[in-house]
């Protein structure tokens, strides 16, 4: 692809580094917000250079937040004896936007992939533990990819609690093997939290 202007070229690339965006979608985009405002550019470039620099993670359960405490941990109407354990902040995303699950989440930051090099120790899985560690959790809920790598790490976190006192379910298998949590149906989702089973029961289907 040729470019009459180095500046053009160099913000097609960058735009071009984001998932699922090829260089002819790139240069679309880049030449759609040179037609804008320029202030309408400006709001964008500020929105994304505030998200970089002032974001936080919420020191609780990992989900994107304002504050140090995300709205979720620190909502007084939330069941703080049930957590979810989701790979990623979409999923929280796609959980919240069932309205049907009223607990609290773990964002683990991934699944254990040894193809792709992550281990255990590159997810927030010892967090997790010392949570359930201080008692006041009663059941986790494993909601993560039905895929292997999301049934591996299930399972390594299933062998880290034993000997604690906290019981293991797992969303029920409305979403098909091989899917990602993000992309079911609020319907379908929201019925899999609802009608989860007991860990021990998918292990022994597995």
């Amino acid at each position: 692809m040729d470019f009459s202007s180095k500046l053009l070229e160099n913000a097609v690339y960058e735009m071009s580094q984001l998932p699922g965006i090829g260089k002819r979608t790139a240069l679309r985009l880049v030449l759609h917000l040179l037609k804008q405002p320029e202030q309408q550019t400006n709001h964008l470039v500020e929105a994304l250079s505030k998200l970089r620099n002032e974001v936080n993670f919420c020191k609780t359960c990992n989900n994107i937040s304002d504050t140090e405490i995300c709205e979720i941990c620190a909502s007084p109407k939330r069941d703080r004896t049930l957590v979810c354990v989701v790979e990623d902040i979409r999923d929280v995303m796609a959980i919240e936007s069932t309205s049907q699950y009223k607990g609290l989440y773990h964002v683990l930051g991934g699944k254990i992939s040894p193809m792709e090099g992550v281990g255990p120790q590159d997810l927030n899985i010892v967090p997790l533990i010392n949570r359930v560690k201080q008692g006041e959790v009663q059941e986790l809920i494993f909601a993560l990819s039905s895929t292997m790598e999301g049934d591996t790490t299930n399972f390594y976190i299933y062998k880290q609690l034993e000997g604690l006192k906290v019981a293991t379910s797992t969303i029920a298998r409305g979403i098909s093997v091989g899917d990602e949590l993000e992309y079911a149906d609020e319907v379908t989702l929201g019925r899999s939290i609802l009608n989860r089973i007991p860990f021990e029961n998918a292990i022994k289907a597995s």
